[in-house]
């Protein structure tokens, strides 16, 4: 993670004709341009790079102390997580003073997707970041020796490849294919110099790219082409080495035009920009996905936001430096996108606490593409994104401006999920820094009043309550809209909300009930609040158990 890119993502000012290598060409901002910029050091090059807890801390109470309104933090730590109450998360531990004096916390969900409870920075009081690429892509023709043109992905800019021999390399023996794997390639120099070559790999990690594209260049071939699962996710390779990136169904046909031709050719054009139609965004192949590990009852990702291929100003010492900019990817990259639209929101809205700038963002964001279409999630296979992967939905920013409706917390809401995770009452009142008593009967972690609700055991009937608060006109009228799960029965009490000047707070129950008594994933729906202007939308997610994996009281 280079600091100086995310934070011209989160505040840049608007810089002209800026591209990297020639691609993605354009005017360049950061979310909130003219917001003022804090920077604290809490990572070193020691150890291959550390972020120690205690430097975390300090920076918090530094912040806390400089005044600052938000805090983007693009730092992870790694599975399995530290509880919310153990003070070697310095994240959770300082964020959540940074919370309780207003200033929202906004933190990466990590890059380990597309495995399941794998998000990191769980704690409520934290708005957890997933990363989605957005519709722009960077196409790379290769034309084949028989005028047969696939398109790959890369960021090629560098002296276009005419048409070259193509090999791949294949063993003798009794698996002629282990010789053309990508992260172990086998070559011989006399059949690769001056030609192009061809590899698959299972990996989804830029390390199969970058192994495969030195070994070659040591070899003398002049281009790789890469079959691997697809993921938009891309950097250069050094020395603008041409290295294409292509599905296993693309890179098949060009293995089978390999192996039926003599002398078969290749020429690698360079990579062109696409914006726009038909491109859609996804939740990218390396976001950490849910449910919680810690905690199941918690959604997150809380949202998503574009981190792929993010173009912005960075240091001279990042290795993939151009001319002041350059391109990477990461939640670390979504972060500063939500982060300047919290600027944006706070001074909109200077009032609002944490929980609101959330719950604004999550019950507004995007779950479909502008022309209707559902966002993807990438991974094998790819498959329609749900809650675990986005959380609410793509960040919506103007939609966030203008919720209608705030589902708030404030330190006591955060202190009834410490008591409900069982932590005594000794560690909560050393994370909170004041005497603090759990009451003797548990309440239930359902009940901790998120824009979301996830029940991940659900057995016999359960009712859960939630308050949301007026934002919008005094006097509205709003109607619950219920898209039940698959065999879920979902009942809201009451059903309409009627705000005016004397009530501006409302208490509502949900009700659900399994139709069936099996047990189950989970499945995924919606509970919506309309005036007919806006419309407030939680996930819902909900799985049954009927055996019970562990032991619960909800």
């Amino acid at each position: 993670m280079d600091m100086g890119h995310t934070a011209s993502t989160a505040a840049g000012a608007f810089i002209r004709n800026v591209s990297y290598k020639g691609l993605g060409p354009g005017t360049i901002r950061g979310g909130a341009p003219r917001a003022r910029l804090a920077i604290y050091k809490v990572c070193w090059n020691v150890f291959g790079g550390q972020c120690s807890s205690a430097d975390m801390l300090k920076a918090f109470d530094e912040a806390i102390y400089d005044g600052v309104d938000v805090l983007s933090l693009s730092i992870g730590s790694s599975i399995p997580l530290f509880s919310d109450i153990d003070e070697r998360d310095g994240i959770a531990t300082g964020s959540f003073h940074a919370v309780a004096r207003g200033i929202t916390v906004v933190c990466g969900a990590a890059n380990d997707g597309p495995s399941a409870q794998t998000v990191q920075n769980t704690a409520p009081w934290i708005l957890t970041v997933a990363a989605s690429t957005m519709d722009r892509a960077f196409p790379t023709p290769i034309t084949l020796g028989n005028n047969k043109t696939f398109l790959g992905q890369a960021m090629f800019t560098g002296k276009e490849i005419g048409f070259r021999g193509l090999v791949y390399p294949e063993a003798s023996g009794l698996d002629p294919n282990a010789a053309g794997v990508c992260q172990s390639l086998s070559l011989n120099a006399t059949l690769v110099a001056g030609k192009v070559v061809l590899c698959f790999t299972s990996m989804a990690r830029r390390a199969a790219v970058t192994s495969a594209a030195e070994v070659v260049k040591a070899a003398g071939g002049v281009g790789l082409i890469v079959a691997k699962n697809p993921s938009d996710a891309l950097y250069p390779c050094s020395g603008d080495f041409p290295c294409v990136e292509v599905d296993y169904e693309i890179g098949t046909r060009i293995l089978f035009y390999i192996r039926s031709n003599r002398s078969p050719a290749v020429k690698l054009s360079h990579s062109k920009t696409i914006v726009g139609n038909p491109l859609l965004p996804k939740v990218a192949y390396f976001s950490s996905r849910g449910p919680n590990s810690i905690a199941p009852a918690i959604l997150k990702p809380d949202i998503t936001a574009p981190g792929v291929n993010i173009l912005a100003a960075t240091s001279p010492l990042d290795r993939f430096e151009d001319n002041g900019y350059a391109m990477h990817s990461g939640t670390s990259m979504a972060t500063p996108h939500v982060s300047g639209i919290v600027a944006l929101l706070k001074a909109l809205h200077p009032d609002w606490s944490p929980a609101a700038i959330k719950s604004a963002l999550v019950t507004t964001a995007w779950r479909n593409h502008p022309s209707g279409y559902p966002i993807f999630a990438e991974g094998s296979p790819q498959k329609l994104a749900n809650p675990f992967d986005f959380g609410g939905g793509i960040a919506n920013p103007n939609g966030a401006a203008d919720p209608g409706l705030l589902y708030d917390m404030d330190t006591a809401d955060y202190i009834h999920y410490l008591c409900v995770m069982g932590y005594n009452n000794a560690a909560i009142s050393r994370l909170t820094g004041q005497p603090t008593e759990c009451p003797s009967k548990e309440p239930s972690i359902l009940d901790v009043n998120l824009p979301s609700l996830t029940i991940p055991n659900l057995r016999k009937s359960i009712t859960l309550t939630r308050t949301v608060t007026n934002a919008g006109a005094p006097n509205s009228i709003y109607r619950a809209v219920i898209e039940p799960p698959f065999g879920i029965i979902v009942s809201v009490k009451p059903d309409v909300l009627l705000f005016s000047n004397q009530t501006k707070k409302i208490n509502f129950t949900v009700t659900i009930n399994a139709t069936h008594q099996v047990n189950t994933g989970y499945y995924f729906g919606s509970l919506s609040w309309t005036d007919g202007i806006h419309m407030v939308k939680s996930p819902l997610s909900v799985r049954t158990e009927m055996l019970q994996p562990y032991a619960s009281d909800n």
